[in-house]
């Protein structure tokens, strides 16, 4: 029998998203640690932790979401705070993982972002990283420690099947683009439906064009699918297209709702029935054709099984 117990651990959050981060910790069944991150005068952060982290393990909640310099900031100095404080291990569960988009070099010149971060993170001090729906799964290879990357379809396939109670032969699930098509295929398995993919075009950023339709949603109730909603801008454009050729209804589902600029409004007034979005990102208010699901109990699982030395990939199976 070994000497050595698994150390105790604590859970801390930062600023960007605290009713996500109370709901996990309240799955996994603990408390939430004692600290406080505020700002000095001339905007830099202050983090103070108020209370003994020395040979625990910590898991810190964090979403590097709007103000998505100001969220970055404050996870890397609560990783110095922790690791300074003799902390065993700072494991980070990382919501929506921001400056995930630039990826790769699509021009010359271009920085890699989702790269950088992935080095603040890892030499500030973190030893694993939890996150879900990386918006491309090759920046699991940008890290040097242990990273889960979860998948959403389950929390929505539950929604879908338990509450909206959808009719799979009526149903196909839409790809918003080729790059998304995994993604939509796991979730259109999940729900026994069929699947569309649409084929778009990004003449520039934040602008998209539809080209093509490559499926049957004649009559049919769409789910367009994808990690991310930003602008809107996108979205709104695929279901216009998918209405043209003939569906009978679009209802948009994303796992990291950001939202930005007029994108509520837009959204509000398209033609989309509702859109459905989880909560690794927090929105204060949102119009009624929006719905927020959880994924704090996807999280929480993740947790227990980490902790537990259990497979976290089975969740999926």
């Amino acid at each position: 029998m070994s000497l050595v117990s698994r150390n105790d651990m604590k859970v801390f959050t930062g600023n960007s998203n605290t009713p996500l981060a109370q709901k996990i910790v309240e799955y996994i069944g603990t408390r939430m640690g004692d600290c406080e991150v505020t700002s000095f005068a001339d905007g830099e952060i202050n983090v103070r932790i108020n209370e003994t982290v020395r040979g625990y393990d910590v898991y810190l909640i964090q979403s590097i979401s709007d103000p998505v310099n100001d969220n970055l900031m404050e996870l890397l100095i609560m990783i110095d705070a922790l690791k300074r404080a003799s902390a065993a291990s700072i494991s980070l569960i990382i919501p929506y993982y921001g400056y995930a988009r630039q990826d790769r070099k699509a021009r010359g010149r271009d920085p890699i972002t989702a790269k950088l971060v992935a080095n603040l993170l890892t030499t500030a001090g973190a030893n694993r990283v939890a996150t879900v729906d990386l918006h491309a799964e090759q920046i699991q290879g940008f890290f040097d420690i242990p990273l889960d990357n979860l998948w959403s379809f389950p929390v929505f396939a539950t929604y879908f099947l338990e509450e909206k109670n959808i009719n799979p032969e009526n149903t196909v699930v839409v790809s918003p683009d080729v790059g998304a098509v995994k993604r939509a295929r796991k979730f259109a398995e999940k729900l026994s439906t069929s699947l569309a993919i649409l084929d778009k075009r990004r003449p520039k950023d934040n602008v998209a064009e539809i080209v093509n339709v490559i499926g049957d949603v004649k009559d049919k109730d769409c789910i367009l699918f994808d990690d991310i909603i930003d602008t809107g801008g996108s979205l709104i454009g695929a279901a216009e297209a998918i209405m043209k050729n003939g569906a009978k209804s679009v209802t948009a589902a994303a796992t990291h709702g950001v939202l930005s600029k007029e994108a509520k409004q837009k959204l509000q007034n398209s033609i989309i029935e509702q859109v459905i979005v989880t909560d690794t990102i927090y929105h204060k208010d949102l119009p009624d054709k929006f719905k927020v699901i959880s994924v704090a109990p996807l999280f929480g699982e993740a947790v227990v099984r980490i902790r537990k030395n259990l497979s976290v990939s089975i969740l999926f199976q």
